[in-house]
């Protein structure tokens, strides 16, 4: 993983003067040791006209997988083959973005105690990375990097270049050329694009990487078309940490607009605590019907079939009447947040033994599910098409024959109630039906028919008079689990 920094002078300035504001002489060759390997920094040249500091870091593929998200349980889903297959100690990352942070740390915050006048002082900069992984392609690299005052080189790496007609990666080759910037600037500009345009890091985001992003941003940040693009993927995606970026920014924002402090701007709500009781979140109700359905039912041993990116296995795992908690969901990007939500790569022997998390698709039956005592389709079954319902029937009921079954689903009837949404419109865009009462009950009497089983129906969310619950909910009871749960 490769990175060069290049600056010109002349006799009076000279271009030497990198080695002073880098805090690394350039006549040695230096190395530091990171979490993930070696960083070495060396000068292939230097002297009054031209000096050019580069930055290797020498990844350490054991201590990535170790450390990293590809360590066995607590990786993503799919690691077992990219701990041996991947980009990362050779295209540019999160990790070298860690590695500047860590090597540069003086230059960056733009500290130079032997010649204080030279960080405040723009200079002609050219920044080369070969490697640059880009979500996006050199369109984006151009919206992230252009308005910041670089002028962008991104050349598309082809995939082969004995079949050019397999196209380009989405790796590219970045040039980028400054005169007015500092070199702070400069480097708080990679640390905070270099991750965006991979659009993963290496690490757990936690609420602190808020903090980070607004110490590099400031300045440019706030101001910058693509902010909410950098900020999303700057935080993995994180909707909450996303949103508390978003509304300090906008108050950075206003605050240099009106040439007042952030603190004189953010004053219109007093300390004292909120006392007004704010409404119990859909979602968490139908967590909390779900528990509870699954204690009364005595299943210890559940699995979330279609689970997301993870809510309700995490609140599963917080109570420790389940024993053995198995997510399942077809989206490999949607099991790779919920690896991260529940911080498996930090996870004790214990805890973990409790949980796994695999690939799967509930149209197909799967050895893997049988053999538990519950099985829960939370908000699924109206993401599929009608005409593949009977294969998730037998997928669920017929082959993996859990004990208990858990379905909720919206009630179609309630969403007159939301005045948010427009008549006639479904709750999610990816919704294929939503049934009223009537419907859903009439489709699981059906299934408990054919499959053996006793259906129960539960309201979730304050049950309306007219039009029912938002959501609604069937327990479906297999032989002799009936019996326990009368008992």
């Amino acid at each position: 993983m490769f990175l060069t920094i290049s600056t010109t002078g002349s006799a009076e300035r000279p271009a030497t003067d990198l080695g002073f504001l880098l805090h690394k002489h350039p006549e040695k060759a230096q190395a530091f040791s990171t979490s993930y390997g070696t960083a070495h920094v060396l000068y292939p040249e230097a002297d009054a006209e031209r000096c050019t500091a580069a930055l290797l870091l020498e990844v350490d593929a054991v201590a990535l997988v170790r450390r990293g998200k590809g360590k066995g349980r607590g990786g993503a889903p799919d690691a077992a083959l990219a701990q041996y297959v991947n980009d990362r100690p050779y295209a540019a990352s999160s990790l070298l973005a860690v590695a500047l942070s860590a090597v540069f740390s003086s230059a960056m915050r733009g500290a130079c105690a032997a010649r204080p006048e030279l960080p405040a002082q723009p200079r002609p900069l050219r920044v080369e990375v070969p490697a640059l992984p880009a979500r996006g392609g050199p369109g984006l690299v151009r919206r992230l990097f252009e308005p910041l005052g670089w002028t962008v080189t991104a050349e598309p790496v082809p995939l082969d270049t004995e079949f050019p007609d397999w196209g380009d990666s989405r790796y590219v080759r970045l040039t980028l050329e400054a005169d007015t910037l500092t070199l702070a600037e400069a480097l708080r500009h990679l640390y905070v694009l270099l991750p965006v345009l991979d659009d993963a890091k290496h690490y757990w985001v936690s609420p602190d990487e808020v903090d980070k992003l607004l110490r590099a941003g400031e300045g440019w940040l706030p101001a910058h078309p693509e902010q909410k693009l950098i900020t999303s993927r700057y935080l993995s995606r994180r909707w909450s940490l996303t949103r508390q970026a978003m509304e300090r920014l906008e108050l950075v924002r206003l605050a240099e607009a009106d040439d007042s402090d952030v603190e004189e701007i953010d004053n219109a709500v007093a300390d004292e605590t909120d006392t007004e009781e704010k409404p119990t979140p859909l979602a968490v109700r139908r967590r909390e019907a779900i528990l509870t359905a699954l204690r009364a039912a005595g299943a210890a041993r559940v699995l979330d079939l279609g689970c997301g990116q993870g809510q309700l296995v995490q609140a599963l795992l917080k109570d420790p009447f389940f024993t053995e908690i198995v997510g399942v969901d077809v989206s490999m990007r949607a099991l790779t947040i919920a690896s991260r939500r529940l911080k498996l790569d930090r996870m004790g022997e214990r805890q973990a033994s409790r949980v796994q998390l695999f690939q799967g698709s509930l149209a197909y039956t799967d050895k893997r599910l049988g053999g538990y005592d519950a099985a829960v389709l939370s908000e699924v079954i109206e993401h599929l098409d009608l005409p593949r319902l009977p294969a998730l029937e037998y997928a669920v009921f017929g082959a993996a024959r859990p004990r208990t079954v858990l379905v909720t689903t919206p009630n179609v009837e309630y969403n007159v109630r939301w005045e948010t949404l427009p008549a006639g419109h479904v709750r999610h865009g990816d919704h294929r039906f939503e049934w009223t009462r009537g419907e859903f009950r009439a489709w699981a009497a059906e299934v408990a028919e054919r499959h053996g089983y006793d259906v129960g129906f539960v309201p979730v969310g304050p049950d309306d008079p007219e039009v029912g619950p938002p959501t609604q909910m069937a327990v479906f009871t297999a032989g002799t689990a009936k019996e326990a749960t009368a008992a």
